[in-house]
């Protein structure tokens, strides 16, 4: 079921910075949007950030000035950089790629917590 290799997260105190990465399988054949959002305990989710097929990032509004979402000159791979974390930041972080025809491609998730 896991279609992405992620990795990143860990335990990280209040103010300290991590960086996630999402790396696509070679199946893919061409560059697509990719998609972080974060679950939360009891299953709420938000969106965190997306990056574009032509690079173009976005992230939501209570990450901004914090998180930077960015893709690597061979396409392959995007990252979630996060600084200055918070506690309200904890939480497992997923990506997902959007590929032909509405396929998602998911990868497994990983665990931020940002706790003194």
């Amino acid at each position: 079921q896991v279609q992405l290799v992620e990795s990143g997260g860990g335990l990280v105190q209040p103010g300290g910075s991590l960086r996630l990465s999402c790396a696509a399988p070679g199946i893919i054949g061409s560059v697509r949007p990719m998609v972080w959002y974060r679950q939360f305990p009891g299953n709420r989710r938000d969106l965190v950030a997306r990056i574009t097929s032509g690079d173009n990032p976005y992230v939501t509004d209570s990450v901004k000035g914090r998180f930077t979402v960015s893709r690597d000159g061979a396409k392959n791979t995007v990252y979630l950089q996060m600084n200055n974390l918070k506690p309200e930041d904890t939480a497992v972080y997923v990506c997902f790629l959007d590929a032909a025809g509405g396929l998602r491609y998911w990868g497994q998730g990983t665990q931020v917590t940002v706790s003194s």
